[in-house]
C-alpha cells in the first residue's frame, strides 16, 4: 500500500498560519506534503493570489496524515 505524497513549491496559508516568534510561523496542512527546506519560496494566502512574501522552511513534520511546517518569513511584500 502506497502513501499519498504531494510535492509543493510554494506555501499557501489560507489564513491558517500561527505566529510563533517575530518572523517564525507554524502552519498545519492535511495530508503528507514535501517542501524544499532552506530554499526561498513564495508565501501566498490562496493559490491564485499574489505572493505575500518569501520564506525559508525550517522544519517539516509528518504525523497522523498531517504536515506541520515551521517557516521563517524573510521578505514581506507590502502595498504601502
Amino acid at each position: 500500500m502506497g502513501m499519498p505524497l504531494e510535492l509543493n513549491t510554494m506555501i499557501v496559508t489560507k489564513g491558517r498560519e500561527k505566529r510563533v516568534e517575530e518572523n517564525l510561523f507554524l502552519l498545519e496542512k492535511d495530508g503528507y506534503r514535501l517542501y524544499p527546506i532552506e530554499i526561498p519560496i513564495e508565501v501566498r494566502k490562496t493559490m491564485d493570489s499574489d505572493a505575500n512574501g518569501i520564506a525559508l522552511i525550517k522544519k517539516v513534520e509528518w504525523q497522523n496524515s498531517r504536515t506541520t511546517l515551521t517557516y521563517q518569513l524573510i521578505s514581506l511584500n507590502s502595498t504601502n
